[in-house]
């Protein structure tokens, strides 16, 4: 029997995966505002190089309370929303409903665990390029790669049939052995390129790595967050530092979400994905100072948010 799966958080990350879990057959609601009639009217839409499809007919609702409970609950939320997590996540829990948190940053899992039970939490590590170009349809830009792990525990048979269900997607889906030590892979680029677009003048990520300076910061940054994983147990190779940079001098003018939420008036995910890292090196006792610096200058820049 199938997993059932509902959305929350229908942006643009949530709106493309449940898009494409829908397309394979797998049941999904998405718990939707803004972009609910729309999603109504005229489908979901995905447009892209690679791909362009429309999910017709997708079970769209207002409220969670109009959805009866899930197998497991996609919690695509932005963290800057996550006090409105016990209204939109608890209708949906049945007795064995699991959590798949997709959120950036340090500290939603651990909340989340808190909350609902260690035992219920996964969580994916997206590296995907997307644009929201109206309510209910997305822009695929490029990538589109998920890794999944479990909270606090080796990979398990839930684990693994949500990896099953991504990979049936045509989503190209890895396991973690350690959720925790994929966290801070992703937070290696997310910390650099999410922030030094925003600080060094909201720009796009091909004027980051054009820049000498800033390029510099990058590296800089990145080094950084290597450490302070390191210091808490999770060795990575250095390599990833020019991974990434190869990967995203091929996403050309990409604007990371952080500056788009930056530019439209939101409020950015200073904490989670900036501060937790920075008191996680204080607390190991490794100097970060460019992302002690980073953090103070975003948190100025962005206090009339």
């Amino acid at each position: 029997m199938k997993w059932t799966y509902a959305v929350v958080g229908s942006g643009s990350i949530g709106l493309y995966y449940g898009a494409k879990l829908t397309r394979s057959g797998v049941p999904v609601k998405f718990l939707m505002r803004s972009g609910l009639e729309d999603a109504r009217r005229c489908g979901i839409r995905v447009q892209g190089e690679e791909e362009q499809f429309v999910v017709r007919d997708s079970m769209v609702f207002a409220s969670p309370e109009e959805m009866a409970p899930v197998d497991v609950v996609v919690l695509a939320l932005k963290s800057t929303s996550n006090d409105l997590i016990d209204h939109l996540v608890g209708p949906l829990f049945g007795q064995s409903t699991r959590i798949l948190t997709l959120q950036n940053g340090l500290g939603g899992t651990e909340m989340l665990a808190s909350k609902f039970g260690p035992h219920r939490i996964y969580g994916g590590l997206c590296f995907v390029c997307l644009t929201r170009d109206a309510p209910a349809s997305v822009q695929h830009l490029g990538h589109g790669t998920i890794t999944l792990g479990a909270y606090k525990k080796e990979p398990n048979d839930d684990l693994r049939r949500l990896a099953g269900d991504f990979q049936g997607a045509g989503v190209e889906t890895q396991i973690a052995d350690s959720l925790e030590e994929a966290q801070w892979r992703k937070l290696t680029w997310n910390i650099a390129f999410n922030g030094l677009s925003i600080a060094r003048g909201a720009v796009s990520v091909d004027q980051l790595l054009q820049n000498p300076e800033t390029h510099a910061e990058l590296c800089a940054l990145m080094n950084e967050t290597l450490s302070i994983a390191s210091a808490l147990g999770h060795e990575m190779d250095p390599g990833i530092i020019e991974f990434h940079l190869k990967r995203t001098r091929a996403m050309g003018e990409y604007r990371p979400s952080s500056l788009i939420d930056y530019l439209a008036g939101r409020k950015i995910e200073l904490e989670t994905i900036w501060g937790n890292p920075m008191r996680a090196a204080v607390r190991a006792g490794v100097r970060a100072p460019h992302l002690a610096a980073l953090y103070e200058e975003l948190r100025s820049i962005t206090a009339w948010h």
